[in-house]
Protein backbone atom coordinates (compact mmCIF):
# COMPACT_ATOMS: atom_id res chain seq x y z
CA UNK A 1 0.00 0.00 0.00
CA UNK A 2 1.24 3.60 -0.62
CA UNK A 3 0.51 6.57 0.92
CA UNK A 4 -0.77 9.72 -0.46
CA UNK A 5 -1.36 12.81 1.60
CA UNK A 6 -3.91 15.67 0.78
CA UNK A 7 -3.86 18.90 1.70
CA UNK A 8 -6.43 21.51 0.89
CA UNK A 9 -5.64 25.15 0.05
CA UNK A 10 -7.03 28.12 -1.21
CA UNK A 11 -3.96 29.55 -2.78
CA UNK A 12 -2.30 26.95 -4.89
CA UNK A 13 0.95 29.01 -6.28
CA UNK A 14 1.05 29.94 -2.50
CA UNK A 15 1.10 26.78 -0.92
CA UNK A 16 3.84 25.37 -3.44
CA UNK A 17 6.03 28.71 -2.59
CA UNK A 18 5.63 27.44 0.80
CA UNK A 19 6.49 24.03 1.27
CA UNK A 20 9.32 24.22 -1.57
CA UNK A 21 10.78 26.91 0.85
CA UNK A 22 9.57 25.73 4.64
CA UNK A 23 10.10 21.70 3.90
CA UNK A 24 12.27 21.13 0.88
CA UNK A 25 9.76 20.28 -1.30
CA UNK A 26 9.55 20.08 -5.03
CA UNK A 27 6.54 20.60 -7.56
CA UNK A 28 6.76 17.39 -9.86
CA UNK A 29 3.56 17.91 -11.79
CA UNK A 30 0.50 19.95 -12.05
CA UNK A 31 -2.60 17.71 -12.17
CA UNK A 32 -6.49 18.14 -12.89
CA UNK A 33 -6.13 21.02 -14.90
CA UNK A 34 -3.30 22.35 -12.85
CA UNK A 35 -6.04 22.65 -9.68
CA UNK A 36 -3.54 20.02 -8.03
CA UNK A 37 0.21 20.38 -7.04
CA UNK A 38 1.95 17.08 -6.72
CA UNK A 39 4.70 18.02 -4.27
CA UNK A 40 8.06 15.66 -4.19
CA UNK A 41 10.79 14.99 -1.71
CA UNK A 42 9.11 13.73 1.13
CA UNK A 43 8.65 9.87 1.88
CA UNK A 44 5.20 9.72 0.61
CA UNK A 45 3.07 12.60 -2.32
CA UNK A 46 2.27 15.87 -1.17
CA UNK A 47 -1.12 16.57 -3.14
CA UNK A 48 -1.98 20.61 -2.50
CA UNK A 49 -5.11 20.63 -3.86
CA UNK A 50 -7.10 23.97 -4.62
CA UNK A 51 -10.57 24.16 -2.41
CA UNK A 52 -11.95 27.57 -2.34
CA UNK A 53 -13.06 28.98 1.28
CA UNK A 54 -16.56 28.37 2.47
CA UNK A 55 -17.05 25.30 0.20
CA UNK A 56 -18.22 21.97 1.41
CA UNK A 57 -15.44 19.30 1.89
CA UNK A 58 -18.31 16.55 1.07
CA UNK A 59 -22.10 16.37 0.52
CA UNK A 60 -24.00 17.48 3.25
CA UNK A 61 -20.73 18.37 5.33
CA UNK A 62 -21.81 20.44 8.57
CA UNK A 63 -19.19 22.92 8.34
CA UNK A 64 -17.20 24.35 5.19
CA UNK A 65 -13.08 24.66 4.10
CA UNK A 66 -11.91 27.48 6.33
CA UNK A 67 -8.22 28.47 6.06
CA UNK A 68 -7.45 29.98 9.13
CA UNK A 69 -5.74 28.06 11.64
CA UNK A 70 -7.71 24.87 12.75
CA UNK A 71 -7.76 21.88 14.82
CA UNK A 72 -7.60 18.21 13.32
CA UNK A 73 -7.04 15.06 14.80
CA UNK A 74 -5.14 14.47 11.49
CA UNK A 75 -1.66 16.33 10.86
CA UNK A 76 1.68 15.91 9.06
CA UNK A 77 5.12 15.67 11.22
CA UNK A 78 8.25 16.15 9.52
CA UNK A 79 11.47 14.21 10.34
CA UNK A 80 14.32 17.10 10.05
CA UNK A 81 18.38 16.96 10.77
CA UNK A 82 18.29 20.13 12.84
CA UNK A 83 15.05 20.88 14.14
CA UNK A 84 16.03 24.65 14.96
CA UNK A 85 17.28 25.28 11.68
CA UNK A 86 14.51 23.68 10.61
CA UNK A 87 11.98 25.79 12.50
CA UNK A 88 13.78 29.35 10.85
CA UNK A 89 13.89 28.15 7.60
CA UNK A 90 10.25 27.51 8.08
CA UNK A 91 9.08 30.67 9.86
CA UNK A 92 11.06 32.41 7.59
CA UNK A 93 8.51 30.89 4.49
CA UNK A 94 5.51 31.89 6.53
CA UNK A 95 4.98 29.14 9.30
CA UNK A 96 3.74 30.24 12.54
CA UNK A 97 5.61 28.60 15.66
CA UNK A 98 3.06 27.41 18.18
CA UNK A 99 5.58 27.51 21.29
CA UNK A 100 8.92 26.64 22.07
CA UNK A 101 10.55 23.75 20.53
CA UNK A 102 10.28 21.06 23.11
CA UNK A 103 12.54 18.14 23.81
CA UNK A 104 11.78 14.51 25.03
CA UNK A 105 13.94 11.70 25.41
CA UNK A 106 13.31 10.36 21.91
CA UNK A 107 14.22 14.00 20.80
CA UNK A 108 12.90 17.26 20.13
CA UNK A 109 9.99 18.53 18.45
CA UNK A 110 8.22 21.71 17.12
CA UNK A 111 4.72 22.72 16.75
CA UNK A 112 4.12 24.82 13.80
CA UNK A 113 0.85 25.86 11.09
CA UNK A 114 1.42 26.46 7.47
CA UNK A 115 -0.11 29.60 5.93
CA UNK A 116 -3.47 27.95 5.70
CA UNK A 117 -4.10 27.04 9.26
CA UNK A 118 -3.15 23.17 9.00
CA UNK A 119 -0.78 22.14 11.81
CA UNK A 120 2.59 20.12 11.48
CA UNK A 121 5.52 18.93 13.68
CA UNK A 122 9.01 19.52 13.01
CA UNK A 123 10.39 16.36 14.56
CA UNK A 124 14.36 15.84 15.21
CA UNK A 125 14.94 12.61 16.53
CA UNK A 126 17.89 11.18 19.06
CA UNK A 127 19.84 8.38 17.86
CA UNK A 128 17.53 5.77 19.51
CA UNK A 129 14.14 7.84 18.31
CA UNK A 130 10.97 6.54 19.59
CA UNK A 131 12.78 3.28 20.72
CA UNK A 132 13.98 6.08 23.93
CA UNK A 133 9.83 6.60 24.45
CA UNK A 134 9.22 2.87 25.49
Amino acid sequence: MQLLVNVDVDDLDRAVEFYASALGLREGRRLFAGSVAEMDGASAKIYLMAKPAGTAPFADAPTVREYRRHWTPVHLDFEVEDVGRAVERAVSAGAALEGEIQSFRWGRQATLSDPFGHGFCLLEFSRQGYDAAT
